[in-house]
């Protein structure tokens, strides 16, 4: 093998060591998210009576983005001291409104 050759492999093998490094990083940092939104939710279901419970669990199914929004913000709520008992179904809605109004963009046209 000249020297060519080997720098081209030693370059080959240093980019596979620097994609699987990269590649470890990022499934460390998605471990990372699913832990903490995991505790986001763990504490949210703990100010939930049962049928707000089982709505946030279909609400997770079918759009878990919207279900972690809801976990926040009743987690911020908490903190904040806003909350001091159990949401109820009811509320669990008013919070889910609130966060369909706050996502709504407004379009404006011209004629």
């Amino acid at each position: 093998m000249n020297l060519e050759e080997i720098n081209k492999k030693r370059l080959a093998e240093l980019q596979e060591q620097y994609a699987q490094q990269q590649f470890q990083e990022t499934l460390q940092q998605h471990a990372m998210m699913q832990q903490q939104v995991a505790q986001i939710e763990k504490a949210a279901k703990l100010w939930m009576t049962p049928e707000a419970l089982s709505r946030f669990g279909n609400i997770r199914v079918a759009h878990q983005e919207k279900a972690l929004q809801v976990a926040v913000l009743i987690a911020q709520f908490v903190q904040q001291g806003k909350i001091n008992k159990a949401i109820t179904d009811e509320q669990l809605k008013e919070l889910l409104f609130y966060l369909d109004d706050k996502n709504k963009q407004t379009k404006i046209t011209r004629k």
